[in-house]
């Protein structure tokens, strides 16, 4: 009986360890990605308002979009994830880190940002305090400037070299992922690869890498295609800033009604990654709403005509063929009152400790 007790205990003190890793992973992540959400929604306006399909295009206006996304994004969360780890000094050297994998490669690189970031910073953390507390006073700013600029620069050639690639293998192999789920006319499974896919800023990628090609063939054959509701679609990205807006910390409340609006009539999906970044167990409801949302779009038999672009509720109501309104609204609406649900459950049951003390601050 005692033995029994103890293995229960010891199972007990393993969750609670694994949980305690996942919430300080989590942490890390919103504390990259919470201070920087003001940058994002900039972008977002810029994207919404300025670009070809937006509300008011402006090509020379639309040019800011393409650096802000790959270059700055990037870079800002680089720097914030090395000053979260080494102050000032790490910030500077985590922010060139991030300048070689945002250059090097052809999708946004926040997921490399928040690899190299924090690690360049660690590094410099780990030279500071082994070496360059015992370098005379005389030499100490020479030897510490030219100590985070070797970093630094190091971190930005092994981004461009190596982490970029590896990320565009991460991309190419969801997209083998996608194709065998489709092939095996399993759908809804779909949105366990796409909706992690997304929130690491590999949406396009995927939608226009796998899904638009697809979509393209079903299209001339049967006029529509389902594959073309399967990463636009604006519902599951709408219910969770929704439950945000009630029932999100604070820090993410004030914030998450302006996403929605960027979201869902903008049609900038990028706007709510951070928020799901900052809480990755709202993975569950963007994952829960996107699947009902293509279970409603394959009973209807919903589909469009070609990819909608933004993926805005316009556009794609604009691209749905004559007759299958029903089915694109009806799938719409299912992925985002599921999503709705399940974030909203998950806000207010899976609250972690410190959410409840600060009063629901990220930190």
């Amino acid at each position: 009986m005692s033995g029994t007790a103890t293995e229960e205990s010891s199972s007990r003190a393993q969750a609670q360890r694994a949980r305690v890793v996942v919430q300080r992973f989590g942490g890390q992540l919103a504390g990259m990605v919470m201070p920087n959400i003001g940058a994002f929604i900039a972008w977002g306006l810029i994207s919404a308002l300025f670009i070809p399909e937006g509300w008011w295009p402006n090509a020379q206006l639309a040019q800011l979009k393409e650096p802000m996304i790959t270059l700055l994004l990037p870079v800002l969360i680089g720097y914030t994830g090395g000053r979260q780890v080494h102050g000032q000094r790490g910030a500077v050297v985590g922010a060139v880190a991030t300048i070689g994998i945002a250059i090097g490669a052809e999708v946004p690189m926040f997921l490399g940002a928040m690899i190299v970031g924090p690690l360049a910073g660690w590094v410099l953390r780990r030279f500071d305090r082994s070496v360059g507390k015992r370098v005379p006073p005389a030499f100490k700013m020479l030897v510490d400037n030219f100590a985070a600029g070797i970093i630094g620069g190091l971190f930005a050639i092994a981004g461009l070299l190596a982490i970029g690639p590896a990320i565009e293998s991460v991309t190419i192999a969801l997209g083998h992922g996608v194709q065998a789920l489709l092939d095996l006319h399993l759908l809804p499974l779909v949105a366990i690869i796409v909706e992690p896919a997304k929130v690491l800023f590999l949406n396009n990628a995927v939608n226009h890498g796998v899904l638009g090609p697809l979509g393209v063939s079903e299209s001339l054959d049967h006029g529509k295609a389902i594959e073309f509701l399967v990463e636009p679609n604006p519902g599951p990205g709408f219910g969770v800033l929704l439950a945000i807006t009630v029932f999100g910390p604070p820090a993410m409340r004030a914030t998450a009604p302006g996403a929605l609006v960027i979201q869902f009539l903008g049609g900038i999906h990028e706007i709510y990654f951070p928020y799901v970044l900052a809480a990755p167990r709202l993975l569950l409801a963007t994952i829960s709403g996107s699947a009902a949302g293509l279970f409603v779009f394959s009973i209807t038999g919903a589909g469009l005509v070609a990819t909608p672009s933004p993926g805005s509720v316009v556009a794609l109501l604009a691209v749905t063929p004559k007759g299958g309104y029903v089915g694109v609204i009806a799938g719409i609406a299912a992925s985002a009152v599921v999503a709705f649900v399940v974030a909203s459950l998950v806000l207010k049951l899976w609250r972690r400790p410190d959410e409840v003390e600060t009063g629901g601050a990220v930190r």
